[in-house]
């Protein structure tokens, strides 16, 4: 495990690869590879190159083909990089022969997303999930590994006659992914709990892509100090806060934010967290507007939603956040190219999403600052007012009250 782990005291030099090939085309390789290096950054690597190469599929040995990885040996031996990410994830074989070949640190997506979950937990709970999608993740990558999870774990003394290392580490690790399962067991119904304790207050869940300005929402709405910056993953901790809007109580939830190629072992360890998003009454999608891939992003978070959370038919507000860091190249009148969304001003972009989506169910702000969230609010209000009515239907009396007062207040 300490493989995954990257210094918090040196930044590594490192260079990413990633693979052209027909399912993935070329603008797509370095849309992830973008994201790759900003993974990278957070988790405090600095990387100085990218490879990629067009082939038909992966090669099984190496990922990729034997002059790519001279290439990318010469350029490691020449400019003192440390460390090697592939997009993709690799086989055990995989890493072992790129290793040999290399003679430096290599990592696939999977295992930097895991690590920066590691150095991002702060709770008992995350620490926990966070240690269980790291174990499956290695379980099957023991025979490279096997010796640094060994000392760390203390298999002296456990193992039996005629076994080897390797079938010790293995057996020590099971019983550590089924006690952690167990104590995660106990965190669901713990969890659970105290969502039947909140009472009938409605459930308004912030979801989106990583980084898309979620706690910065969360610390506006709430008022309150959730941590935020401009990192992937800055939040993994569900935070649960009791905002009033008007007269209306309800409870907002941070959650963890989704991105494309998401290890499926961490998804399953988040569970209680995802829960949280199962449970809401209303979700809050957050969209960077100014993200170039925007609607693929969309696209992701839908997807997850649907295929993890069971959330797909929820109510939903999309929120475009961002619009003051938005910007757009107008075409000239004699440009007979397709237009594409960088040359679409924010005003449309507005007004198509708004006849799509429905005005209700779409509004624009920045988080950052400030603009638009009063009329955010009322757009929250009417949603998780008209779920608490069909609720509490003998509550109208009480709602019509306070409309009167504030209609009165108005125009006097």
């Amino acid at each position: 495990m300490k493989d995954l782990v990257i210094s918090k005291e040196t930044t590594e030099r490192a260079v990413v690869v990633g693979l052209i090939t027909p399912r993935q085309p070329e603008g797509k390789v370095n849309e992830y590879l973008d994201e790759l290096e900003f993974l990278a950054d957070t988790a405090g690597g600095e990387v100085v190159k990218r490879f990629t190469q067009k082939v038909d599929t992966p090669n099984s040995a190496t990922f990729v083909g034997k002059g790519k990885l001279e290439e990318i040996k010469e350029y490691v031996e020449k400019n003192d990089i440390g460390m090697v990410i592939f997009d993709d994830d690799l086989s055990t074989k995989q890493i072992a022969n790129i290793e040999k070949e290399l003679q430096v640190k290599i990592l696939d997506r999977s295992s930097l997303i895991l690590d920066i979950f590691a150095k991002r937990a702060q709770t008992a709970t995350a620490k926990t999930q966070v240690e269980l999608a790291q174990y499956q993740y290695l379980l099957p990558r023991l025979t490279r590994m096997w010796t640094h999870l060994e000392r760390q774990k203390g298999g002296i003394g456990m193992r039996g006659p005629g076994e080897t290392q390797i079938e010790t580490d293995r057996r020590i690790i099971k019983r550590r992914i089924a006690w952690l399962k167990d104590q995660l067991s106990d965190i669901d119904r713990q969890k659970t709990l105290q969502r039947k304790n909140r009472g009938k207050l409605t459930r308004v869940a912030l979801v989106g892509y990583t980084n898309v300005g979620k706690s910065t929402l969360m610390n506006l709405l709430s008022k309150s100090e959730v941590f935020a910056e401009n990192k992937l993953f800055a939040t993994l901790d569900t935070t649960v806060r009791k905002v009033i809007i008007d007269n209306l109580p309800f409870l907002l939830t941070d959650t963890v934010g989704f991105i494309r190629k998401l290890p499926t072992n961490l998804v399953e360890s988040f569970k209680s967290t995802l829960d949280e998003v199962r449970d809401a009454d209303l979700l809050v999608h957050v969209v960077d507007i100014s993200h170039p891939q925007f609607e693929e992003q969309i696209e992701v978070v839908n997807k997850t939603l649907a295929e993890v959370c069971g959330s797909a038919d929820k109510p939903m507000i999309m929120v475009f956040n961002k619009i003051d860091a938005y910007s757009h190249v107008a075409k000239d009148e004699d440009d007979l190219t397709p237009r594409s969304r960088e040359n679409i001003p924010l005003e449309e972009l507005k007004q198509t999403w708004m006849n799509r989506l429905g005005s209700g169910d779409c509004v624009f702000i920045s988080a950052k600052r400030g603009l638009n969230i009063d009329e955010l609010k009322q757009r929250i209000y009417a949603k998780a007012k008209e779920i608490h009515m069909e609720r509490f239907p003998y509550n109208d009396f009480l709602f019509q009250k306070y409309d009167d007062l504030g209609e009165t207040q108005a125009d006097s």
